[in-house]
């Protein structure tokens, strides 16, 4: 594993363009896997989780052309294997998107449990309940699951238990291999489940409803190929934002759409956080800024959980107390704990909850990252602290971020790489 050296308390400036959405990328990849023609991906973001599930694919059968690049086609014209890789498939949690897809093409997969981050903790329980909905038979396997599908998948109506993003994402894409017609009720509507439902238009499947809570999905035998650009990945865009407002720096971030940072800009305006918004991008200013009394996840579009961990790095560094309030993961917040010897005032109410006091001045020590945002999050406090810190298992952090150590320098931070690739 690698460490990432920072010496942070300086101002950064300049410009970051994010890539594609990861979490639009790695459903989009899957349903590659419902057609045997080609189709090709732009603006695909260089980053691990990617990278691993092309892996798997490609170990499934499928050609992968432009691996690594930003526009990459997958051509599935042969499924040879019913079983993912068990080591790849526990790196990444977006592998559980593969079992619909992979459904309909064999009518049966042995599927490993998906890792990512906190997989002990994050079950894939509305996924496997929404593949029976369509005629999925389980079974228990060592360590994973065994499904069936051996005449197919039938159309369904069904309500999710959870509004889960990648739940409504695997009933999506078990439902537009079955012919006829679907609804899914109580599904997710972030924009990547959105974007998920364009690529399978492209692809040939009739959708209606997606960005609502029922989405309606006329099933195909054999979906065609289809070429799609990704949109710009928000969460990226609004990690780089808190970067820049923990730093005092001025910096703009061009390629995700407005629409889809305005949960996030909101919540900066009125932390003070000067900031414009518009076509052009989102540009941060040096600001002093202000707690508010509470900030709560929510499921779109409300406060995205993946910036929790960043929003609460910035509240550090704003006048007064803010409770922050995750709902929706457990964990996340433990890894900001390690703030404390930074100097950060921070109390852990339980595994959701945490009342952070500010502003104070952050010194630098060793981080360990326990998750993409939370490795992120200790990278900004890092940046914004005095003296040199270490954040360890920067590899974590690249599966969500491309090109980390590059952008960062680019923007004029002192950092440095140590170790490992």
């Amino acid at each position: 594993m690698s460490t990432l050296h920072v010496v942070g308390g300086a101002p950064l400036a300049g410009t970051i363009d994010v890539e594609g959405n990861k979490n639009a990328a790695l459903p989009l990849i899957a349903a590659c896997l419902l057609t045997s023609e080609p189709c090709v991906l732009d603006n695909v973001p260089r980053i691990r989780d990617v990278d691993v599930l092309l892996r798997i694919l490609e170990r499934l059968g499928a050609r992968v052309d432009g691996h690594g690049e930003p526009c990459v086609q997958v051509t599935c014209g042969e499924v040879t294997s019913d079983e993912p890789d068990r080591v790849l498939v526990g790196r990444v949690r977006g592998s559980v998107l593969l079992m619909g897809p992979m459904l309909a093409r064999r009518g049966r997969v042995v599927f490993a449990p998906p890792g990512g981050d906190f997989p002990t903790r994050r079950t894939i329980n509305t996924h496997l309940l929404a593949l029976q909905a369509f005629g999925v038979r389980i079974s228990e396997a060592d360590e994973g699951h065994v499904l069936e599908a051996p005449g197919g998948l039938h159309a369904a109506s069904i309500y999710l238990d959870e509004a889960s993003v990648t739940g409504t994402e695997t009933a999506i894409l078990a439902a537009a291999a079955a012919p006829g017609t679907s609804e899914i009720r109580h599904a997710a509507c972030e924009p990547h489940v959105v974007e998920l439902c364009r690529f399978l238009g492209e692809m040939g499947v009739g959708i209606e409803g997606a960005g609502t809570s029922t989405v309606r999905v006329h099933g195909l035998a054999r979906p065609r190929g289809a070429r799609h650009r990704l949109d710009g990945d928000y969460i990226e865009a609004g990690s780089w934002a808190v970067v820049g407002a923990v730093t005092k720096s001025t910096l703009t971030v061009r390629g995700a759409r407005p629409a889809d940072l305005e949960p996030i800009v909101s919540v900066l305006q009125r932390m003070r956080v000067e900031c414009r918004l518009d076509d052009a991008g989102l540009t941060v200013l040096p600001s002093s800024p202000v707690a508010i009394r509470r900030i709560t996840t929510g499921l779109w579009p409300g406060f995205p959980s993946d910036l929790v961990s960043l929003i609460t790095v910035l509240a550090t560094q704003a006048a007064g107390r803010t409770l922050i309030h995750d709902w929706m993961y457990e964990l996340r917040l433990f890894a900001l704990e390690q703030m404390s010897g930074m100097n950060a005032d921070l109390f852990l109410c339980d595994p959701h909850r945490i009342v952070v006091t500010g502003p104070r001045t952050l010194r630098g020590r060793v981080l360990d990252s326990r998750d993409i945002r939370s490795g992120m999050s200790l990278i900004a406090a890092a940046l914004a602290a005095d003296g040199e810190s270490r954040i360890l298992s920067v590899e974590i952090v690249e599966r969500g971020y491309a090109r980390l150590v590059e952008r960062l320098r680019s923007l004029g931070a002192t950092v440095e790489r140590v170790g490992g690739e």
